[in-house]
């Protein structure tokens, strides 16, 4: 592996546990109305976008990590829909 690839890698492994912790206190508190609708909205689109920019690279670093921070950060708008009040 050369070490753009691994910088890659740490970068985006950093950037998405990043939000771990927002998802395991939404999950907790069972609210989040901290939480910024349109901030959520705006980043899962871009992060989709990167998603499918990487794919259009080939870019493996570009495709792991937006595919998990998609996930986790679509987790965290779900919940905010499920624990709107």
């Amino acid at each position: 592996m050369d070490q753009v690839t691994l910088v890659g890698l740490l970068a985006g492994t950093l950037t998405t546990i990043a939000f771990i912790p927002q998802l395991q206190q939404t999950w907790r508190t069972r609210s989040a109305q901290d939480v910024s609708l349109g901030m959520l909205l705006t980043f899962v689109t871009g992060v989709f976008l990167w998603l499918i920019y990487g794919l259009m690279l080939g870019a493996m670093p570009i495709i792991l990590a937006n595919l998990v921070t998609l996930v986790l950060t679509l987790a965290i708008l779900v919940l905010k829909l499920w624990y709107r009040p």
